[in-house]
């Protein structure tokens, strides 16, 4: 009989040896789908066995360092879940874990698996009131935080575990450092069922309240072997990838695909981003793949990237589309290009331009392995359009994909609709089956009863030498219903005002078609949520409100 990590080895090898053949992946992945399954037990430690690699390598700002080996990982896991079930937490209990980039991290997130608890993921970013919405929202059993947080619990209400990372904090609170005296020998007290709730995300909420994703022990440790294809992971690889903990980015890159594909899990921790010190710390720990978000990119271009002395042989980027100009840059100092992919909280990556690819300028590749992607008509809802919305064909329902939104079950209806999971992205597709991000649904606006894509937009004012970052949303426009207004952030170097809004609205004109180029402009910082994203709901009440310190087009006629 086959047992469930021979088939999780089964597929991920096929993967590893059709890594830079997408047409023989794709035609020949097939998930794994074992009834019974648990990533931390079946996988992380039967890998770990007699591993002295390095599995998780931690470098501070102050040059201190963390080196913890695959079998050492595992021990610690099994002392935290001993520890953590004589404090209580029992299977399906709901565990907020708030650290930061740190092994207790790691060390939780493999002991709560083995327990069959249920994470639920919080930055250390996140105030009272988000914590309030979590606690309640999520019933929450127990918490699991750094010592300088626990204050901000000390007005959410609810009978809850106290644990404490790095001292007690306040009365009340148990410290994480006693796990450390439990038994290293790990006895669970049942099978994990692939469909047991695993974790659950709460949306980072750029338009609406944060929803609340539910996946399974499946979902998210099998459904990552697709992002391990898209980054191009491999056995003993290094792995570098910036993301804030707590947010769905950091499960993927930092924990399921890296650990998949057994490669080592590096991260360089620092107050205020420094460029130079980041590729210096690549440098010295050989960093072979790296993933960033866009935001990480733009202020890496800035920067001499020539300092970094050995490149490494992946690269891609995530959160959010990529410009055509961050890659071009990376591409001529590097000789590497970075690859996009595209993916949700609710899913594993669902397309990507996966190694040995051919590229194309501005496209986010093809359906990752083991994804039928449609784009629905935007009209009729059929699937087939050349231009649509971004849709999961639920009769070939990936593994990779979440069981829905937990505690509303009409919002799953609502996205699992017609039997396609509906993204709320639009995409097009060309004559090659590649797909090129075109926005979200509720983002693309029309001005003169033509559509227009607020990503084509941005892209094109990055191109510019001042710009450091942009948003484009509608502004009221009387005789066109709807205009493009860009918000602008600066280069250091430029200064906002009349003499750079006039050289950045011709700059519009030279590269944007007339009925596409933006007729308004204001400086200042963009709105974002605490994972990054741009909140561009903000951005349209402030411009519907009106501003006095907009620039109009017509002005510098």
């Amino acid at each position: 009989m086959t047992t469930a990590t021979e088939l999780f080895r089964s597929a991920r090898d096929f993967l590893l040896e059709h890594r830079e053949d997408y047409t023989a992946a794709y035609e020949g992945f097939r998930w794994p789908r074992p009834e019974h399954f648990n990533w931390a037990l079946d996988w992380f430690d039967a890998i770990a066995d007699g591993n002295e690699r390095t599995a998780l390598h931690i470098v501070e700002e102050d040059g201190s360092e963390v080196r913890v080996s695959f079998t050492e990982m595992s021990a610690r896991s099994n002392r935290v879940a001993n520890r953590l079930r004589e404090w209580g937490v029992a299977p399906e209990d709901r565990i907020l874990v708030m650290l930061g980039n740190q092994a207790e991290l790691w060390e939780t997130a493999l002991a709560a698996m083995k327990l069959r608890a249920v994470v639920i993921p919080a930055t250390p970013l996140l105030g009272p009131a988000d914590l309030r919405d979590r606690v309640d929202r999520g019933r929450v059993r127990h918490v699991i935080v750094r010592a300088e947080d626990t204050g901000k619990f000390a007005d959410v209400p609810g009978d809850y575990t106290r644990i404490a990372v790095g001292g007690t904090g306040e009365a009340g609170w148990r410290p994480y450092e006693e796990v450390y005296t439990a038994s290293d020998a790990f006895t669970p007290d049942g099978p994990t069922a692939a469909d047991d709730p695993l974790m659950l995300y709460f949306t980072s909420g750029t338009t609406a309240r944060p929803k609340l994703v539910e996946h399974t022990h499946v979902s998210y440790p099998v459904g990552h072997l697709a992002t391990m294809y898209w980054i191009g992971l491999k056995p003993g690889d290094v792995h570098l990838n910036i993301s804030s903990p707590g947010w769905a980015k950091h499960a993927w890159s930092n924990l399921f695909a890296p650990w998949n594909a057994e490669a080592t899990v590096f991260l360089y921790n620092y107050t205020r981003f420094d460029a130079a010190r980041l590729m210096a710390e690549m440098d010295r720990a050989g960093v072979t793949t790296f993933c960033a978000p866009p935001t990480v990119w733009r202020m890496l271009i800035q920067a001499d990237l020539a300092q970094l002395t050995t490149p490494p042989r992946e690269v891609v980027a995530a959160g959010e589309p990529l410009n055509p100009e961050v890659i071009e840059q990376v591409r001529r100092v590097w000789g590497r290009t970075i690859r996009d992919g595209f993916g949700q909280t609710e899913t594993a990556v669902q397309v990507s331009n996966s190694p040995g690819q051919v590229l194309k300028t501005g496209s986010m590749g093809r359906p990752s392995p083991g994804y039928r992607v449609e784009l629905l008509d935007p009209v009729t809802g059929a699937p087939g359009a050349t231009e649509g919305e971004i849709a999961l064909d639920l009769s070939a329902r990936p593994v990779g994909l979440m069981t829905g939104y937990h505690g509303d079950p009409d919002r799953t209806a609502e996205a699992m609709a017609g039997g396609y999971y509906r993204t709320g992205d639009i995409g097009a597709r060309d004559e090659d089956g590649y797909l090129t991000y075109v926005g979200r649904a509720d983002d693309v606006f029309k001005a003169s009863d033509y559509k227009i894509s607020p990503f084509e937009l941005e892209s094109a004012l990055l191109e510019h030498e001042a710009v450091a970052e942009a948003a484009v949303v509608p502004a009221p426009d009387e005789l066109r219903l709807a205009v493009p207004k860009a918000y602008i952030v600066l280069v250091a170097g430029w200064e906002p005002g009349p003499d750079t809004a006039k050289v950045l609205f011709e700059h519009s004109r030279q590269t944007l078609a007339p009925y596409k180029r933006v007729r308004r402009l204001e400086f200042g910082e963009l709105p974002k949520t605490v994972s990054g994203k741009i909140r561009r709901i903000e951005l349209r009440e402030a411009t519907a409100a009106g501003s006095r310190d907009e620039y109009r087009e017509e002005d510098f006629r």
